[in-house]
């Protein structure tokens, strides 16, 4: 990679007395990216964000951001590196005695010398983007789970930081919630342009949103790259980390995981010659941003999780057997087929789609929505035959360049 690292550590160690936590890490973090942590518990990921926003100081290495040391910047240097970043806590660590309103203003009043009309229409500024503005004047135990973070967001915000760091944003919410705030994090990433740096658990979730990951293990670093470079990562912790991690299936979707599709296609084709083929479909939704829109980030959640039941029920039927690539893209492996009948089987399933499909989607939203105009998203399909012979990556690459749009699906009334 060409880019110069916004933030680099080189050789970062960190002891609390005898015990030592980070050992000469080695890692790089690059402007505008979305960068995920992971690791196995207690293995020092939150040291590690903690020397980000300078809670903790190094033991022995360096920390550089943009190029310069920290450890070689006056205080004025460091206080104007410090007002870049913003830190998103756990457990968002709102105040249940102060409003919305106030939670969010919190870091204005005690970083900045602004005066009250300027706080007051930043603040306002943030919870309107973030969908808050009614309840501003309310207190945190008066919103749902889903208003609490967005509140901490909104503070974490309101600084106009360059550079986020999410503190595991989605310990203890079931799949629809988890993957509700990891798109509310991708939205508003996009939207205000800073710089992600995330630690989380929840393989293979957090990989849709995320440009690069980070593996500590044993005090190291002991990968970075992408998420997809990650799955072909071999290392001897590398199972240990992902079974514990990552279960054979998706939660959200109930598909494979990419990792368990692959390992499926190479257990599966190995015992076939060398010259049988298999088809691929490749399938993307579009229009989902609306959806989004009208429903929230929560009710979104319910169309993959439909649609990836839907996936698997009509084609695990056939002997297939699908994963999701990306936050709107799945795929599915139809060992037994050419393309002619593998056509003929994506003509079925978007028949069946549009009509048992969509209803089970609209059952699943409840009435309150049923009732707004309707919005259309769109599927697009694209085929592929291969061998076993062949690269996966390379026939999925090649399903993708066939997509065409099969379908505009009317969702709502």
């Amino acid at each position: 990679m060409d880019r110069a690292p916004l933030i680099e550590f080189k050789d970062v160690t960190k002891r609390f007395g005898d015990r030592t936590v980070l050992e000469k890490v080695n890692l790089k973090i690059y402007e505008g990216d979305v960068t995920t942590l992971v690791g196995l518990s207690g293995t020092g990921k939150s040291v590690m964000l903690k020397h980000i926003v300078g809670l903790l100081q190094p033991s022995g290495g360096e920390i550089y951001f943009r190029g310069r040391p920290l450890s070689r910047m006056n205080r004025s240097e460091i206080d104007e590196y410090m007002s870049h970043i913003s830190y998103m806590f756990q457990n968002n660590a709102l105040f249940d005695s102060m409003t919305v309103f106030d939670n969010v203003a919190l870091p204005l009043r005690q970083t900045t010398r602004l005066g009250k009309q300027e706080i007051a229409k930043r603040v306002m500024a943030r919870l309107e983007q973030t969908e808050l503005s009614d309840v501003a004047q309310k207190y945190p135990a008066e919103l749902s789970g889903g208003m609490r973070k967005r509140t901490a967001l909104a503070r974490a915000l309101v600084t106009d930081p360059e550079i986020v760091l999410f503190d595991e944003p989605t310990t203890g919410q079931d799949p629809i919630r988890r993957n509700a705030i990891l798109s509310m994090v991708a939205e508003y990433k996009k939207r205000f342009g800073f710089t992600a740096v995330l630690i989380s658990h929840d393989i293979p979730d957090v990989f849709f949103i995320s440009n690069r990951v980070l593996v500590l293990y044993d005090r190291r670093i002991v990968f970075q790259g992408t998420p997809e470079e990650f799955e072909n990562f071999q290392h001897p912790f590398t199972d240990e980390l992902l079974s514990s991690l990552e279960s054979l299936q998706e939660e959200l979707t109930g598909l494979y995981s990419r990792r368990q599709f692959k390992v499926r296609y190479q257990t599966h084709l190995s015992k076939r010659h060398p010259e049988q083929i298999y088809a691929l479909a490749l399938f993307t939704v579009t229009g989902m941003e609306a959806i989004t829109a009208r429903l929230g980030h929560i009710a979104a959640q319910k169309l993959p999780r439909a649609l990836g039941s839907f996936l698997s029920r009509h084609f695990g039927g056939v002997g297939g057997f699908s994963s999701r690539l990306a936050v709107h893209e799945y795929v599915t492996l139809l060992p037994y087929s050419d393309l002619l009948e593998a056509e003929r089987i994506v003509g079925d399933f978007i028949t069946d789609f549009q009509q048992r499909g969509i209803p089970e989607l609209l059952g699943q939203t409840g009435s309150g929505f049923r009732a707004e105009a309707p919005i259309q998203f769109q599927v697009s399909a694209g085929l592929a035959q291969g061998n076993p012979g062949e690269e996966l990556d390379a026939i999925i690459a090649l399903a993708r360049a066939n997509q065409r749009p099969v379908g505009t699906f009317q969702y709502g009334n």
